[in-house]
């Protein structure tokens, strides 16, 4: 249980926080036009982890929005994992380099698992794999085409890689406040080793608690966004219940 983390989201597009729906970027809101202010305030809130997304470097293939997560760095001092135009070691060298605590890789998972093999035997704990399904199947270039591969099986190339998590995300509930999709989640972390995030979707302290619930016992933590963005999760009672739960384990 100690491991069971809530990572609050920030997604950037055009230098601004949003979130999107189901990852279509005709479909996003703006929250906040200052990303650097959202993290502190996460931050503030009593956060332990922060998960960020450059958008539109998932779509463009290397880093757009690096000024806004620079920005973020400079801010805050808890750790922080990217995800979002991570395809080469340059780039992972060069967010390590810049304070960035754990890089995300998504589509260069799936076309090139030799790299976060490499990545992850360099960097050992700082690189995690974002494995974005729809129904059942990985989706790559910022979710734009879905490829024949399982969830599970891109996961299992990279068991004893040395990952340090991977983050499954459902897209068919994201941003949609649907709740989590836990079967799927736990599925996933009881066939694997690797500590797994569940990702997607994440509508209210319900779903935190049932993240603590014996049989989701092997999940690593979960991502919260919009939930947290229009109020639904408060992150005081969050937080609690997962510190609670933390010291009754």
């Amino acid at each position: 249980m100690e491991a069971v983390i809530l990572f609050p989201a920030i997604d950037l597009k055009n230098g601004q926080c949003v979130r999107l729906e189901q990852g279509d970027m005709a479909r996003a809101t703006v929250f906040n036009l200052d990303p650097a202010a959202q993290a502190q305030s996460f931050a503030a809130q009593g956060f332990e982890y922060l998960h960020v997304v450059d958008l539109d470097g998932a779509f463009a293939g290397k880093p757009v929005n690096a000024a806004a997560v620079e920005a973020m760095l400079k801010t805050i001092k808890i750790p922080v994992q990217l995800g979002g135009g991570i395809r080469d070691l340059a780039t992972i060298e060069a967010w390590l380099a810049k304070g960035i605590t754990r890089v995300i890789i998504g589509t260069a998972a799936v076309r090139d698992p030799e790299l976060v093999k490499s990545a992850a035997k360099k960097f050992p704990g700082r690189v995690a794999v974002g494995l974005d399904a729809r129904d059942g199947k990985v989706a790559v270039e910022g979710w734009a085409e879905t490829s024949q591969v399982t969830v599970l099986e891109i996961a299992r190339r990279f068991e004893d890689a040395g990952v340090a998590a991977i983050i499954f995300t459902d897209i068919a509930r994201d941003g949609l406040l649907k709740g989590l999709n836990l079967d799927a989640t736990i599925a996933l972390a009881d066939a694997i080793t690797i500590p797994v995030i569940a990702s997607g979707g994440l509508a209210s302290i319900e779903d935190v608690k049932a993240m603590l619930t014996p049989r989701a016992k092997k999940l690593a933590g979960a991502i919260a966004g919009r939930a947290l963005y229009d109020g639904r999760l408060d992150p005081a009672s969050a937080l609690t219940l997962i510190r609670d739960a933390r010291a009754a384990a």
